[in-house]
């Protein structure tokens, strides 16, 4: 019945493995272009634990921090054919580029570009690989925690570096949520959860990854004791225990500085 000209593959808060191939069906029947948006899951692609939209999509975009793990900045793949309008002078690669340069962007930001090499680089060793296959344990891990605690995890856990959690059984909704982990360290992204009936300003959930803290060196371990933090947190504790909580974040952070060899 609907006939749309792209269907887009990409999300910001969904914590399962995308079918890539089972979008692509979809476009095919319909005639439409695939993009796929891969900005919160291109490192989990490049090491391979999570399926690749390359072989699917006509156009994928995505960011090159995130899961990358590189500076901030985008980057655009596409097919150089175009299979939907073959006869065009220009291929859907130099409509693209003719977009961005002189459409939308001027000079070129060489640090970034050198950056960006640094980090694709990277992204290409074993180390990586064992790295994001550590970022998606973890995320399992702090799922199966927060559960244990007492949430509900939004699709029972996680196929990739992000856990959704909603807040409703604790009574205690997104702003004031972040506000009470936020006095103790613990900062939090508050989030939309399906079906939510409150408003995006003050939601029902909070959203969380863990490539960050496996970049510190965080395990399992370290979940298991950052979802508890959080449950304590959140169930509203006196001015004395969140100045307990607070010390106890702290000590945490403490074992695995940043920048090791400056400390």
């Amino acid at each position: 019945r609907e006939r749309p000209k792209v269907i887009v593959a990409g999300y910001t808060a969904y914590p399962r493995e995308i079918d890539f191939a089972g979008f692509a069906a979809i476009a095919q029947e319909v005639e439409a272009y695939l993009m796929v948006d891969m900005a919160h899951i291109a490192g989990l692609i490049a090491a391979k634990v999570h399926s690749d939209p390359v072989p699917h999509a006509d156009v994928i975009t995505s960011t090159t921090h995130k899961t990358l793990r590189g500076p901030r900045g985008g980057l655009i793949l596409c097919r150089q054919a175009d299979r939907w309008r073959p006869t065009e002078k220009k291929n859907l690669a130099q409509r693209i580029d003719s977009a961005v340069f002189p459409g939308t962007q001027g000079g070129p930001l060489e640090h970034v570009i050198a950056a960006k090499a640094v980090a694709f680089k990277e992204a290409l060793t074993p180390e990586f690989v064992t790295y994001q296959k550590q970022v998606v344990a973890n995320a399992r891990q702090l799922a199966e925690a927060f559960m244990a605690e007492g949430f509900r995890v939004v699709s029972g856990g996680t196929d990739n570096h992000l856990v959704l959690v909603d807040l409703t059984p604790f009574s205690v909704f997104g702003q004031e949520a972040v506000e009470l982990l936020d006095a103790v360290g613990i900062h939090t992204n508050m989030n939309m959860i399906p079906f939510d009936e409150r408003k995006p300003a003050d939601p029902s959930g909070l959203r969380l990854g863990t490539p960050a803290l496996t970049t510190r060196g965080f395990g399992e371990t370290e979940m298991i004791l950052i979802a508890q933090l959080i449950a304590r947190t959140l169930r509203r504790p006196t001015e004395g225990e969140k100045s307990t909580i607070a010390a106890e974040v702290l000590e945490l952070t403490k074992r695995y500085p940043i920048y090791p060899a400056l400390t």
